[in-house]
């Protein structure tokens, strides 16, 4: 590309120095030839003048008097009527430049130059023109070496960010050149990698979110699954097999929300759903973890209360807040419901040493975690909270209090406050 740059540009100053220098020669050869012959003509209007004023005078007229009015290079004949023809300088051979003159006493005045001065003055002129010819090609050899390094070089930085991009590198370089279209070029480069970066972002995301969320009902159907090798009761077994078809229904319906959360966090799916459900379903789910460190479950409140929400999701909450409390904190683990304005609130705490000081409100941030754990359960249950409009918070840090808040429907009914154990 630079080599037809520098071509073109050649190209298109050379066809207008042609244009140009041609008209320009044309011009100064005619001004040269006409300047030529005015100078012939006015000198032989002078020696008719001088012969005429001498013939008239009778003072003699001689070669020698005549000599000082004719030029070094032209020739001058002088006939007068009855005299010998008078000739100053020598008579040009070839092509002349000739004016003739006739004077009022009958004499002819002939002045000739020769036409090689108009071709050596020519010649001048087409040598000074010839060097600013070659001044203006140097000059315009430089510029669009310049030029087509200036646009080549963009070019071939842009080649390079796509290949970069292409090559899995999606760091935008916020480069610019001056040039307006290299500049969209730019942009659009830009542009791309920072989507193709939130892509990429989003599908890590997914893949961290979803090995996270499928870990606890995938863990607890192995528990059921285990439940029923384990027995030879058949009601054991059904009842057992019908909580393993409840987990797997869940397990669909995390991937579910897996995958609408990634296509768009702002979607939700919430309806009306009986919270005292939920609350029982986790419950009845996490009893045998628990059950096996020697810990328990409880859950306590209001009664009969109805949120909106998406009970998949706030399952999901609620199971990332237990498995929580079964990792990272200690004694009985207790649920329970109130209600605060048009909001229904789920607190979840246990007798553990709480929140680190250190970790603070960035307990809900990805990748922080006080133990060996992930660091995205609790950023997860935000996230979902959110999607239909509720939110998760850390009431307080020591005893740890996390709240789920959601919106009510319905007043609840008075029911009695006591914990019971499920």
């Amino acid at each position: 590309m630079r080599r037809r740059l520098i071509t073109s540009t050649l190209a298109v100053v050379l066809v207008v120095i042609s244009v140009f220098g041609v008209s320009v020669v044309l011009v100064e050869t005619r001004t040269i030839t006409s300047a030529a012959q005015d100078r012939v003509e006015s000198e032989a209007l002078r020696l008719v003048s001088i012969v005429d004023s001498r013939m008239i005078g009778e003072d003699r007229i001689t070669a020698g008097i005549l000599r000082d009015q004719v030029g070094g290079d032209r020739y001058a004949l002088i006939e007068i009527p009855g005299r010998e023809p008078i000739e100053i300088g020598h008579k040009p051979g070839g092509d002349v430049i000739e004016s003739v003159e006739q004077g009022d006493q009958g004499e002819t005045v002939t002045v000739q130059e020769p036409r090689s001065t108009v071709t050596t003055e020519v010649g001048r002129v087409l040598l000074i023109i010839g060097g600013v010819a070659l001044l203006t090609i140097v000059a315009a050899v430089v510029l669009a070496v310049r030029q087509a390094g200036r646009l080549t070089s963009p070019l071939t930085d842009l080649a390079e960010t796509a290949e970069r991009l292409g090559s899995g590198d999606q760091r935008p370089r916020h480069k610019r050149y001056g040039v307006p279209e290299l500049d969209r070029v730019a942009d659009v480069l830009d542009n791309s990698a920072e989507r193709i970066g939130r892509m990429l972002t989003a599908e890590r995301r997914l893949a961290a979110d979803a090995s996270h969320q499928l870990r606890t009902p995938l863990t607890a159907l192995s528990m059921r699954l285990e439940e029923i090798t384990l027995t030879d009761d058949p009601e054991t077994v059904k009842e057992e097999a019908t909580i393993a078809l409840t987990q797997v229904e869940r397990l669909t319906d995390v991937v579910q929300r897996l995958l609408t959360n990634a296509r768009d966090p702002r979607t939700g799916s919430a309806v009306t759903f009986d919270l005292d459900e939920i609350v029982k379903q986790q419950i009845e789910e996490w009893r045998p973890a628990y059950r096996s460190k020697g810990r328990a479950v409880v859950s306590s409140g209001k009664k009969d209360l109805r949120a909106v929400g998406t009970p998949g999701a706030v399952a999901q909450v609620l199971a990332a807040l237990i498995e929580n409390s079964l990792m990272h904190g200690g004694g009985t683990v207790a649920l329970r419901t109130r209600v605060t304005g048009n909001q229904v609130v789920v607190e979840v705490t246990d007798e553990g040493p709480g929140v680190p000081p250190d970790l603070g409100a960035r307990i809900f941030e990805r990748t922080i975690s006080g133990r060996n754990s992930t660091g995205i359960g609790l950023a997860v249950a935000r996230d979902l909270a959110e999607a239909d409009g509720g939110r998760l918070e850390m009431l307080q840090a020591k005893p740890p209090v996390f709240g789920l808040f959601l919106s009510r429907t319905t007043a609840p009914r008075p029911d009695d406050d006591a914990p019971t154990v499920r």
